[in-house]
């Protein structure tokens, strides 16, 4: 027990003691620490100064450079400025001189002028007072008056003019008529030569030919019903008469006519002719006429070479195949329109296929035309319009017949190719009623012109021929007639092609001896 307690007094005093001594040692570690740490900041400072103040003489010997360098360009730039102004110094000074010189050239020419202008004013008054001197001696001689001899002197040279003015536009004409002629051939045959089409006349009937005169009874039906049946689903009359093996379809509209014509050869191959029957193949008639009418104008777009017509006027063309115009196919008049005026374009440097989309489309109105009110030219003009067809288009279609003015170079040449489709030998059939009245019409504008004894309307139209009294026109006036007559013409009568106007003057004198 007494140890213990000696030993916890013991433990008790030491304890402190050993403290005091621990805080006395750390204390003493971390002031050498620190001082070791002071000494290393001031070596760091020492050499962070050092190094600065060698930027520092570096910064200035590199300023030092550069503003050097700097001041020997400046003064570079500033020599070549002050040798440039001395040399265009130098050079407006010449110019200086120059012009003074042109100044004092051009002084002493107004001067020379001047004073030529007064010797021409002199000299102009001194001819001015010879003429009239010279006019009063010439009155004097001849005995009239200046205003009388200018009269006589006009009448006279009125009558040369004339002369010379009828020579000189015959001369013109031949000349005009030689040129334009043999490059209006030229064009035309080219034209032509390349756009063989062939053409047949159409008509109102289509004939059916038969196996044998068996089927006329079957066509017939018991009490007629299948005739009654087909006459009726087609619209298209059957006539049946003593023609051996043949049907005559009879209708005005070619569309039904075909429909009926194939539904008919359809009905004779099955052999099964009945009400129900005919239906259904008329049916089946329709759509294929339906497709053919398509594929007939896909076919005209791929012949001519035009891309990008609307699906509806691809239909309209081909419903064109149908249609007729004197005789003539329309669909292949419009496509022969179409090459014709692609040639013509080609001669004359204009767009080519333009010129064919509108001479394809020239008569796109003839396939509705029977269907709706208005000129084939109108119809066809809103039908371009509507899908939006270019308005070099539009104005070849409304200015083909001269209802208006065509307004671009495509327009005539579309103008001219319909001339020249319609009015070749063979192209068209022309009513006798229509060619007697042209005929007379053309005599009674020849035999209106003063002067004329008879006319002679030959060549079927093309030429007219005009016998006048030699005792009221002269040789000259001849040219001035034929002309008015020709522009009479044009004026008033719609023909194909051209007419020839012959106007002959002939004197004869006739004695007897006895």
């Amino acid at each position: 027990m007494p140890y213990v307690v000696t030993a916890i007094i013991t433990f008790i005093i030491t304890a402190p003691l050993a403290w005091l001594a621990a805080v006395a040692y750390r204390k003493k570690v971390y002031e050498g620490k620190i001082g070791s740490a002071e000494e290393k900041s001031r070596e760091i400072i020492d050499e962070a100064l050092k190094t600065a103040e060698t930027k520092k003489r570096e910064a200035l010997l590199e300023a030092k450079e550069e503003s050097i360098r700097t001041k020997n360009e400046l003064e570079k730039e500033t020599r070549e400025r002050r040798s440039e102004l001395s040399r265009m110094e130098k050079r407006v000074m010449n110019k200086e001189e120059a012009l003074d010189r042109k100044a004092d050239t051009l002084e002493k020419r107004e001067n020379n002028l001047a004073a030529k202008e007064d010797n021409l004013n002199k000299k102009r008054r001194e001819v001015e007072e010879l003429g009239a001197k010279g006019m009063q001696e010439l009155e004097r001689i001849s005995g009239l008056t200046s205003e009388q001899a200018k009269e006589y002197l006009l009448k006279s040279v009125e009558e040369d003019v004339k002369h010379d003015t009828a020579k000189m536009i015959k001369e013109m004409e031949h000349q005009a008529k030689e040129e334009a002629g043999k490059k209006a051939k030229e064009y035309v045959v080219t034209a032509i030569q390349k756009c063989a089409a062939d053409h047949v006349a159409e008509t109102t009937i289509s004939v059916v030919q038969l196996p044998n005169d068996e089927m006329k009874g079957r066509i017939i039906g018991r009490e007629g019903r299948n005739i009654r049946t087909l006459e009726t689903m087609t619209g298209v009359d059957l006539i049946i008469d003593d023609t051996p093996e043949a049907v005559i379809l009879s209708g005005f509209d070619p569309i039904r006519r075909e429909v009926a014509r194939i539904a008919l050869e359809k009905l004779i191959l099955d052999g099964r002719i009945h009400p129900a029957r005919i239906e259904e193949m008329v049916e089946k008639a329709q759509k294929e006429v339906e497709t053919m009418i398509r594929e007939e104008g896909e076919a005209a777009l791929l012949e001519v070479g035009v891309h990008g017509i609307h699906p509806e006027l691809v239909r309209l063309l081909g419903k064109m195949r149908f249609r007729t115009s004197y005789g003539q196919n329309a669909l292949k008049h419009s496509i022969e329109v179409a090459h014709l005026s692609g040639l013509l374009a080609a001669e004359v440097g204009v767009d080519v296929r333009l010129a064919k989309r509108a001479g394809l489309l020239h008569d796109i109105g003839k396939a509705v035309d029977h269907e709706m009110e208005g000129s084939h030219i109108q119809l066809g003009v809103d039908l371009c319009r509507k899908y939006k067809e270019s308005a070099v288009v539009i104005n070849a279609v409304e200015s083909h017949h001269g209802d208006v003015e065509p307004e671009s170079l495509i327009a005539c040449i579309v103008q001219a190719a319909d001339t020249i489709s319609a009015a070749r030998p063979g192209a068209r059939r022309e009513t006798l009623e229509t060619y007697t009245n042209r005929l007379k019409q053309l005599e009674d504008i020849t035999n209106s012109f003063k002067g004329v004894d008879k006319s002679f309307a030959i060549q079927a139209g093309r030429e007219v021929r005009i016998m006048v009294l030699p005792e009221h026109v002269s040789d000259a006036d001849m040219v001035l007639m034929a002309r008015e007559i020709s522009k009479r013409i044009e004026d008033e009568l719609e023909y194909p092609g051209q007419i020839k106007v012959n106007v002959i003057r002939e004197s004869r004198v006739v004695d007897y001896a006895k």
